[in-house]
């Protein structure tokens, strides 16, 4: 987090008066999910479209409404714009917001765990995938702000990429800090106090900071409604305090705090280390509660946008309904979103977005052939959605390939990079498909950084290029790229990915300079021996590297009869029913190795621990008979 308070705006004190019959606002969830929402059973509602440039608003609750809220986000935008000039305020496609006019037509679309008794009463999510960003909001809610939820929401989105280590209740408070923003005219007020908050936390008992400190997303602190209550209001409170602190003292302890935490300290002793005897913290944090005046942050400058831009234009209910359709299948109800679709592809069978969507329906149920028939069926009607063409190309590369199909896969993946520049896993995956082709090494080398560039979070893209540079034959290069990567590891498994793959490339070089070593010594072993008898040295047998030009397949099965020789060669079968292939790696250290659904105890020694295992292997069908090359070997219980 990148802050400069004193140099942005004046601190303006504010006496919040608390009334003891306010009615509390209803607590707003981010859903780390991607969906698309529309009313499930208002079929009578006109619904119409802005598009601004940032942001597609769809709304029911009439053009007033919805050109309000596509105002308020793009002044938003450019609050946060000039606030954080080093964020990432812009997705890599314009975000979508679904405005609903009230809480039934919200409650028919929001996640089912949500309507059970007892759960948070929800007024907006924020869903996201690396695919699409939605933001769903209900305009109905008794708030003072009813924009609240628009800026707590986009706070979230902004400081997405920091989500997997920042802890919950930062993550929390800054979101519940910025929602209570005020536009108006050249001037924005940020921080202004939460009379709710306030009102709630001298009712109740606060929770010790420690506790806080500790919540994640599968606390109860987080989900129930009276202790998810206490938690968003305590966030927001030592975030306000903090903040406000820091700007007083010219101090910056929540960038301290913040820096520790992204470098994998313990959030407590990072809070003790940063903020001090977390005893005393606790008791200041108390006594600002009981003020009576509370201070915020008064920002100059224009927020004022262009709404001549701003086009509105009517949705038909066919495309309404395939909108709807696309949400339920992002949000995983999957029964709702297949009954939806059937009906719209019975009524057209050529609407390519609901092929689109049944695609995507298939590929979260994991039924790879059914996505690849639905995904191939928007292609070939001329797709221009760069999603049909990635995840076409991606279930066919699981899939297994033939010669015709890896031209498919390669034009779909180009096709997919042309018209979205910004999603960076089509670039990681057209840089994939080369490295298991063994071919455009240079090129497959600039799409994969491409990737990182535009996502460098993302710790699949930095392992995948650390398996490319090991295709090149640069292991140094690789274990460069690991390094690197344990540094930005956020989450345990990624963390024992790295390490995992580290110690192979490790062992794989220290391998290859111990065979260089040897192959050194007995040519010059072989040269003076010959020169001493006067005949010329034979040459030393050449490394039998893969063979990858047959059809590109993928076999579900059994591992038997594994063995290893000199210098890194690995045959190996796979039992798949009565059927038996025989496959072979001329370097096992280059096969990509992971695990489904378990951890592996130990690192995995491929010549001993691969015996009798279940195990998906991806490989290169052998010519004329020859044995079939491994690519990769995902192992499961």
């Amino acid at each position: 987090m990148n802050r400069d308070w004193g140099k942005n705006g004046d601190l303006v004190g504010v006496k919040k008066e608390i009334s003891a019959n306010m009615s509390r606002r209803s607590l707003l969830l981010p859903i780390l999910i991607a969906v698309f929402v529309m009313n499930a059973g208002a079929k009578t509602d006109s619904w119409l479209q802005v598009r601004t440039p940032h942001f597609v608003v769809l709304s029911n609750a009439g053009e007033k409404q919805a050109l309000h809220v596509a105002d308020q986000f793009e002044r938003m935008r450019a609050v946060f714009h000039k606030r954080f000039p080093r964020a990432q305020v812009d997705a890599a496609s314009p975000i979508i917001v679904i405005a609903l006019k009230d809480k039934k037509d919200f409650q028919a679309l929001e996640p089912e765990a949500y309507l059970a008794k007892g759960q948070l009463d929800l007024a907006g999510l924020f869903l996201r995938a690396p695919d699409k960003n939605y933001v769903l909001l209900r305009l109905d809610t008794e708030s003072e702000d009813p924009y609240a939820s628009v800026y707590h929401e986009y706070t979230h989105f902004v400081i997405s990429r920091a989500e997997e280590w920042l802890p919950l209740w930062l993550n929390e408070g800054l979101a519940e800090f910025y929602q209570n923003t005020e536009i108006k005219g050249k001037e924005v007020g940020l921080g202004k106090p939460s009379g709710e908050n306030i009102l709630l936390l001298r009712q109740h008992q606060l929770l010790p900071l420690a506790t806080l400190f500790a919540v994640d997303h599968n606390s109860p602190y987080y989900h129930e409604e009276n202790k998810g209550s206490i938690f968003y209001a305590q966030s927001w409170a030592l975030t306000h305090y903090l903040e406000i602190k820091d700007i007083q003292e010219n101090t910056q302890r929540l960038t301290d705090y913040a820096k520790l935490v992204s470098n994998k300290v313990d959030p407590v002793a990072a809070a003790t280390q940063a903020f001090g005897d977390l005893s005393v913290l606790e008791k200041n944090l108390e006594q600002y509660v009981s003020h009576q005046r509370f201070y915020y942050l008064k920002m100059p400058g224009s927020t004022q946008v262009d709404d001549s831009t701003f086009k509105v234009q009517p949705v038909s209910p066919t495309q309404a309904d395939t909108i709807r359709a696309d949400f339920l299948a992002y949000n995983q109800r999957f029964k709702d979103s297949r009954t939806l679709l059937d009906r719209l592809l019975q009524e057209d069978p050529k609407n390519v977005a609901a092929l689109e969507t049944m695609g995507f329906l298939a590929f979260r149920e994991g039924k790879l052939d059914e996505a690849a028939k639905w995904y191939e069926q928007a292609v070939k009607l001329d797709s221009q959605s760069f999603l049909a063409h990635y995840y076409f190309a991606a279930i066919a590369m699981q899939r297994g390939q033939s010669a015709d199909r890896a031209a498919q896969i390669e034009s779909s993946l180009r096709i997919a990079t042309r018209l979205n520049p910004s999603f960076a896993p089509a670039f990681d995956e057209l840089a994939g498909f080369y490295g298991m082709q063994h071919k455009n090494f240079d090129e497959a080398s600039m799409l994969n950084l491409t990737a990182v560039q535009l996502d460098p979070g993302n710790i699949g893209f930095r392992l995948n290029r650390a398996n490319l540079m090991l295709e090149m034959e640069r292991p140094t290069d690789a274990i460069a790229v690991l390094r690197n990567a344990m540094k930005l590891a956020a989450k345990p498994e990624e963390t024992a990915a790295i390490q995992s793959r580290l110690q192979s490339i490790q062992q794989y070089q220290a391998e290859r300079e111990s065979q260089e070593r040897e192959s050194r010594e007995a040519t010059q072993l072989s040269q003076s021996s010959s020169q001493s008898s006067g005949r010329e040295a034979p040459p030393l047998p050449d490394h039998v590297d893969d063979d990858r030009h047959g059809a590109q397949r993928t076999v579900n099965g059994t591992i038997k009869d594994v063995h290893c020789s000199y210098p890194a060669t690995m045959k190996l079968k796979v039992e798949v029913g009565a059927k038996t292939l025989n496959l072979r790696a001329g370097n096992y250290y280059k096969v990509g190795y992971s695990a489904l659904n378990f951890t592996p105890t130990d690192e995995l020694n491929p010549c001993k621990n691969l015996e009798g295992m279940k195990a998906k292997v991806e490989y290169f069908e052998g010519l004329s008979g020859a044995e079939g090359q491994i690519v990769s070997i995902e192992l499961s219980k």
